[in-house]
């Protein structure tokens, strides 16, 4: 009767030490994957950043140019170039200041698009549109991967929070990931009024 009671604890043992392992490898590889679409959301962050100066240079030979709308891109630039957030601190308060200094950014470069409106001859230059175009099409680069981090941070904040996942994360310091969330005023439609 002893040696049956030992068996069973024994296998109750090891199915929780196997349990946990693969928990916690499981656990690992999402971490990575979140990590890794971190990684691809800054670089295309990156690449509108390193896009802006050809950008500023290119509007800056337009004649009577304002000054200020430059000045404002330059600046955003430079302020969101400071912040950068490590994959491991991912919290609600770091996600909250790098997305503040990208939308600064966002907002400058907006106001800089729509003022080379009025200058026709500086949006008939070639170097011009080519910059443009890549803007633009890193902007959709930029709104691809904070979708797909934002499914990566889903599935791992899932895991770390069910089941008995939780407990290994919490032995192992596996905690909750913060994800892009809309802008504020996001969801309020824009006024038209053809007055």
């Amino acid at each position: 009767m002893k040696k049956i009671v030992f068996v069973i604890i024994g296998v109750v043992v090891l199915f929780t030490i196997v349990s946990g392992c693969n928990g916690y490898n499981n656990l690992v590889k999402m971490d990575e994957d979140v990590s890794t679409k971190w990684s691809n959301v800054e670089t295309q962050y990156q690449r509108r950043a390193d896009l802006i100066p050809n950008l500023v240079n290119t509007v800056k030979g337009a004649a009577n140019f304002e000054q200020e709308t430059l000045t404002a891109v330059i600046e955003a630039r430079a302020s969101a170039s400071k912040i950068t957030v490590d994959p491991d601190k991912l919290t609600e308060e770091n996600m909250q200041k790098y997305q503040a200094a990208q939308g600064q950014i966002t907002q400058a470069l907006g106001k800089l698009m729509v003022l080379t409106e009025n200058y026709p001859t500086l949006q008939a230059t070639q170097q011009f549109s080519e910059l443009s175009a890549q803007l633009e099409g890193t902007e959709n680069r930029i709104t691809v991967a904070r979708k797909d981090f934002n499914e990566s941070v889903q599935v791992y904040n899932t895991k770390v929070r069910s089941f008995p996942n939780n407990l290994f994360a919490g032995m192992f310091g596996f905690e909750k990931k913060a994800a892009f969330k809309a802008e504020e005023g996001a969801s309020n439609a824009p006024t038209v009024s053809f007055d």
